[in-house]
């Protein structure tokens, strides 16, 4: 059994090291795509000398380091970002809800974050704002959601549920309202553009707005990763092992949420990958979150990379991010439930 175990836990290692080799040349060749390109060599140049100060190199233009300080470096962190935190979220939503078709925005995080969105980009308020009204939105609806459910009796995880679902539904109402009111020239065609998700528009100041509550979220999640598994099975067995349920299930909710909230305020709408990611990665890895939490947040990264890189190289014009995940994750899902030995 010991050496099953080690045998297991080889492989996940060399599965975890491989899975990070395959991010960092996603992200080289990232700075090799796209109008101006930038080499390996370049981009390992014009770090180190922002880093460590170095004397700036004569085969280092200005234009070359204002594109990848402002443009290229900022917007492949932020892939990489968002498609880790999504794709963690959607995993922890899973074990929590015990649901495998649970998602991100299971909760209205995404439909809060889009009212308010719509709802700042209809005052003609900054990006910075947009942002704000993005994120604080998300972080209320979740509150309310807490707030119903608490209120309500029966299952608490079916009534966080069926509360999520009915807040949504009242930010989705909220979101059609502020798009039937705005004007169709100019604001609700970049409410649609903002709703479809992007990361077109991605500029510094987007990174270190989202890093930090990002953070705060992830850290709890790893940290409590190996207690998910306990949540799979009933509340009364998980007690029996020494496990307070009701603080493990609402702090996996709160930082789920909270990742969610600081991914959609910078990026918009991105559907699928924490639904993708997720189920892709339990094939790899199998269930245990101590595993899988891990290899979700590197596969998410990685899906998410590639379809930026995907929606700003496949066209003349910028594909918005939203619709090719959801291309690319209706299909999967289709493969997924079809397959012989699956079971829903």
């Amino acid at each position: 059994m010991r050496a099953t175990e080690k045998q297991k836990l080889r492989g996940y290692s060399l599965l975890v090291a491989v899975m990070a080799a395959i991010l960092v040349v996603c992200v080289l060749i990232s700075f090799a795509l796209g109008r101006f390109p930038i080499s390996p060599r370049e981009l390992l140049t014009a770090l180190g000398e922002k880093l460590f100060k170095l004397e700036k190199s004569a085969d280092i233009t200005e234009q070359l380091r204002a594109i990848l300080f402002n443009v290229r470096l900022p917007r492949v962190l932020l892939a990489c970002m968002v498609g880790c935190c999504l794709s963690v979220a959607g995993a922890a939503y899973q074990g929590v809800f015990q649901n495998p078709m649970a998602a991100p925005d299971i909760l209205g995080a995404s439909s809060g974050a889009a009212a308010g969105a719509a709802l700042a980009i209809l005052l003609e308020l900054s990006a910075k704002m947009v942002m704000l009204f993005a994120f604080g939105a998300s972080l209320l609806t979740i509150s309310l959601v807490m707030l119903i459910s608490n209120s309500a009796r029966g299952n608490r995880v079916l009534r966080i549920i069926l509360a999520g679902i009915m807040v949504s539904s009242l930010c989705n109402a909220a979101t059609s309202f502020i798009k039937l009111v705005a004007d169709p020239n100019d604001v609700l065609p970049e409410i649609t553009f903002w709703l479809m998700g992007s990361l077109s528009k991605t500029k510094p100041e987007n990174v270190l707005f989202a890093a930090f509550p990002m953070a705060i979220g992830l850290i709890p999640l790893l940290l409590l990763r190996w207690r998910i598994n306990l949540l799979t099975l009933s509340d009364s067995e998980a007690r029996s092992m020494g496990v307070n349920v009701s603080f493990v299930r609402v702090t996996v909710i709160v930082c789920a949420t909270l990742v969610t909230a600081a991914s959609v305020s910078v990026s918009g709408l991105i559907g699928w990958v924490g639904l993708v990611v997720p189920h892709l990665m339990r094939r790899l890895v199998g269930n245990n979150y101590r595993h899988l939490l891990p290899a979700s947040m590197l596969g998410g990264a990685i899906f998410l990379l590639i379809v930026d890189n995907v929606s700003r190289n496949l066209l003349k014009t910028e594909i918005p991010i939203g619709i090719l995940t959801s291309v690319i994750g209706a299909p999967f899902f289709i493969w997924l439930i079809t397959r012989k030995k699956e079971t829903v």
